[in-house]
């Protein structure tokens, strides 16, 4: 496992046990993030203009298109770790 990844799989685990729950919209980054990182570009339909929480995250997901995986996890790393302080 690379560093990157460990590191990664690390700030997963820590972000479950954040001090205080973040934003709404520092939420949809960590979660846009975590897929990108781990699934790549988005993929699926998109949900239906009722499912507001769903229609947020597939956008958010989304707008990170083209970003590389390991790109997404260090921006995902460096989210959480100033979330963590």
């Amino acid at each position: 496992m690379s560093d990157i990844a460990a590191q990664f799989n690390q700030a997963s685990k820590d972000v479950l046990s954040l001090p205080e729950t973040p934003d709404d919209k520092t939420r949809l980054k960590l979660y846009a993030l975590y897929k990108q990182a781990t699934e790549g570009d988005v993929s699926g339909p998109k949900p239906g203009f009722f499912d507001f929480v769903g229609l947020a995250k597939y956008d958010a997901w989304g707008k990170l298109a083209g970003t590389s995986q390991e790109e997404a996890m260090k921006k995902y790393i460096a989210l959480v770790k100033k979330l963590v302080g």
